[in-house]
């Protein structure tokens, strides 16, 4: 019997089978088009159906070569539309849903741009949608019979809270594991501010940006470095459920939720733009798959969408966040003081200033330069040249640094190797533990 329903099965070919894996992507069309919008329509499940649906789809077809099948080509690309769409729409209301939880400060100008970009995506996927049933009624696929309800995607949230009911007690690990997250934080956002997303791009500015200067790879290195500090966050900080209830740590989390899921909506639409709408190829077929996409989803909408929105508010966020990391890092990292001396016949002139404050930077936590009862900010080279004059003017041959345990500890090396000179004052060599400071 075994073996009859075996040979059965493989008599089944690609027509019958591509039916098959046609019908709930198609039953997700068909409900996309036909379903009021303006309800909640467009919710999570919804989303995370056709993701699902369209990736099998999809995933059928790529076995069966169709992305070198001119006669299929079409309908696999219009699967992964809807796939694409679909992520990327995912984390957009994720973020919406959540937002209220984050409790941020100044997000309504972040609210208002995420529903036009949600309003974006959906009108996207309904064209989309709409072309994937055109093309199955000419590749002679059947509409499924029966079709979705708006019942059947009912969204995923309550009003409800459960109780907070676990707590550890091991406060000293949190302490560490939140200096290492908020050091992190702050390396990406010195890292991502480089990059000038600081105000809305032209068209022109943008095409210059993407995919040259910014595309899928450094979004997703992006996100996956990102993705490790909430994972850290959730595994050695989150698990104290009754002081998560502190305002600090809980916007600290929000924080690096809002950016991460930001991250994954912009790799998602730059890997969309990047395979699908920008240059697919030279061959005909993939000109002309091109340009119907193009028609139902905006190359020019889709990238304002990325940087005006996605990147902008990266960086928005990051920034915005910055002094709350800060004040959380100082008050978590261990504390401490060195006497060391000055640098050698030169002093705190420009190359030792630079070398203590990269130090500091590095690191992210307060340090400051007393000299007798003056202090100054150990981070900024114009702080320490400042001191650097009174240090001359009274003849002072020891100091003390102040702060962050971490940064005192290289500025100690730093210290024994005359902060990096030799007596005529020109650069030597660092030792291997400031390898990370560049001279």
């Amino acid at each position: 019997m075994q073996k009859a329903e075996a040979v059965q099965h493989k008599k089944i070919g690609f027509a019958e089978k591509v039916q098959v894996f046609s019908e709930e992507f198609l039953k997700c069309c068909v409900y996309i088009c036909k379903t009021e919008p303006s309800r909640e329509t467009f919710t999570k499940k919804l989303y995370a159906n056709m993701v699902s649906s369209s990736k099998l789809l999809e995933d059928f077809l790529d076995f069966h070569g169709a992305k070198n099948n001119s006669n299929w080509y079409y309908y696999r690309e219009l699967a992964s539309s809807v796939r694409n769409l679909s992520e990327a729409s995912y984390s957009q209301k994720h973020i919406s849903k959540r937002l209220p939880f984050y409790d941020l400060s100044e997000i309504e100008g972040f609210e208002k741009a995420g529903h036009s970009t949600h309003r974006l995506l959906i009108t996207s996927l309904r064209k989309i949608g709409h072309n994937a049933l055109k093309e199955a009624a000419r590749l002679q696929i059947k509409y499924p019979e029966d079709a979705f309800v708006w019942d059947d995607f009912t969204g995923v949230t309550t009003e409800e809270i459960l109780e907070f009911d676990i707590d550890d007690e091991n406060l000293e690990e949190e302490k560490n594991n939140i200096v290492k997250i908020t050091t992190e934080f702050l390396r990406v956002a010195n890292e991502f501010e480089t990059l000038g997303f600081y105000e809305p791009c032209t068209p022109d500015q943008i095409k210059a940006i993407v995919p040259f200067r910014f595309n899928e790879q450094e979004a997703r290195r992006f996100e996956m470095v990102v993705h490790s500090l909430q994972s850290s966050f959730d595994t050695y900080v989150n698990r104290s459920g009754l002081r998560f209830r502190d305002i600090k740590p809980r916007r600290l989390r929000g924080y690096i939720s809002l950016v991460l899921h930001l991250l994954e909506l912009v790799r998602r639409l730059l890997h969309y733009y990047e395979r699908h709408l920008h240059e697919v190829g030279y061959k005909d077929i993939c000109k002309r798959v091109r340009d119907e996409l193009a028609k139902a989803v905006s190359p020019e909408d889709i990238l304002d969408c990325i940087v005006n929105y996605g990147l902008y508010y990266i960086y928005y966020f990051l920034v915005q966040g910055q002094n709350l990391v800060q004040e959380l890092l100082n008050e978590n990292i261990e504390q401490d003081s060195i006497v060391v001396g000055i640098p050698q016949k030169l002093g705190f002139h420009s190359r030792p200033s630079m070398l203590v404050a990269k130090i500091v930077q590095h690191y992210g936590g307060q340090v400051e330069l007393w000299v007798d009862s003056d202090r100054f900010d150990a981070s900024s080279v114009l702080d320490i040249q400042w001191a650097g004059g009174k240090i001359e003017k009274e003849n002072i041959k020891e100091v003390v640094f102040k702060g962050d345990a971490r940064a005192l500890r290289d500025i100690r090396i730093l210290a024994n190797v005359n902060y990096g000179e030799d007596s005529m004052g020109k650069g030597i060599p660092l030792p291997k533990e400031l390898s990370y400071v560049k001279q």
